[in-house]
């Protein structure tokens, strides 16, 4: 398992010059009461009370890809952006922070000294994340974090790295992971520029696909689909005319990966000529999963235009 944070370059901030800024931006929780326990009994902390016990909890909603449970170990500015992201760029968030694709099992345990161990375990693999002592400088901590594939015996792939928080309204909160300052409204922006280009290039292809199924269905059924559930697999027993089993759940269904799609049927260009059909695809949240409309005339040809989530028209450029 290599460790790689490929972070945008909008988040690389030094950190060394951040300090400073951190310190005073948080300056107004300095005078703050001291940490107090919720119950008002001695040792009774919340999770978020103390660096160490809010990393390995924000590590544990992180390796279950527990977003609700995430979210509270975000600053309030990152708690905005974050719940404006699509899920998919909120899963690949968490992702970064315990290296694994699959929502694992999460354990926390302690070493002998006392720090904090987080286990994540995924049917294809398992890492242990170790806490080390926090270093605290008024309302921002440092603590550091190794990381290895449980795995490796040799840890040949351990990886070490400082992880930032801050103290924010008596809570600590994620703040940088090793020199990259955690700036979810920049990430925001470039993560929906990136995912917009990746959902508009699979809503073409779903199009063709659809148009696909279609076209197999008059194949066989010698008349073309009411509608795209026709498409769909059947519930029970072989496909047939009302589900042919030609189409994915979702596509039948008429969305998938941030696009919806629309199929109608136009009728024939000339007395006796065979019916045709319209295709048309929309970002189902506009400026966020994809910009453009698609539209693929009875003719077959593809068009693309923006039209601020609106349905597309022959009359848009044709897609190259």
């Amino acid at each position: 398992m290599s460790y790689k944070l490929k972070y945008p370059g909008c988040m690389l901030i030094a950190l060394c010059a951040f300090l400073l800024a951190a310190t005073n931006c948080f300056a107004q929780d300095s005078n703050s009461k001291p940490e107090a326990n919720p119950a008002g009994s001695v040792g009774a902390v919340t999770a978020q009370a103390k660096p160490d016990k809010a990393l390995s909890s924000a590590l544990a909603a992180a390796c279950s890809q527990n977003q609700a449970e995430f979210t509270r170990f975000l600053t309030v500015r990152n708690q905005e952006s974050f719940a404006r992201m699509t899920p998919a760029a909120r899963v690949a968030l968490m992702k970064r922070f315990v290296l694994l694709n699959e929502p694992g099992k999460a354990t926390i345990s302690a070493n002998p000294a006392g720090r904090p161990i987080v286990r994540c375990e995924t049917p294809a693999a398992t890492t242990e994340m170790q806490i080390g002592g926090a270093e605290v400088r008024d309302n921002v901590a440092f603590l550091p974090l190794e990381l290895h594939d449980m795995t490796d015996s040799t840890s040949a792939s351990a990886r070490q790295i400082n992880m930032g928080l801050v103290r924010e309204d008596g809570q600590w909160k994620l703040l940088s992971v090793g020199v990259l300052l955690l700036d979810l409204p920049a990430l925001e922006v470039e993560w929906d520029e990136s995912e917009i280009e990746a959902t508009e290039k699979g809503a073409l292809e779903s199009l063709k696909t659809i148009a696909a199924a279609v076209e197999s269905y008059r194949d066989k059924y010698l008349h073309l689909p009411e509608s795209l559930p026709n498409l769909a697999s059947p519930a029970h027993g072989a496909p047939g005319v009302n589900a042919a089993g030609l189409l994915d759940a979702d596509l039948a269904k008429g969305a998938k990966d941030g696009y919806a799609f629309r199929y109608v049927i136009v009728g024939g260009s000339d007395v006796g000529a065979p019916a045709k059909y319209a295709l048309s695809a929309i970002p189902l949240h506009y400026g966020q999963t994809g910009r453009r409309s698609f539209f693929r005339d009875s003719n077959g040809v593809l068009h693309a235009a923006d039209h601020q989530g609106a349905v597309g028209s022959e009359t848009d450029p044709k897609v190259e």
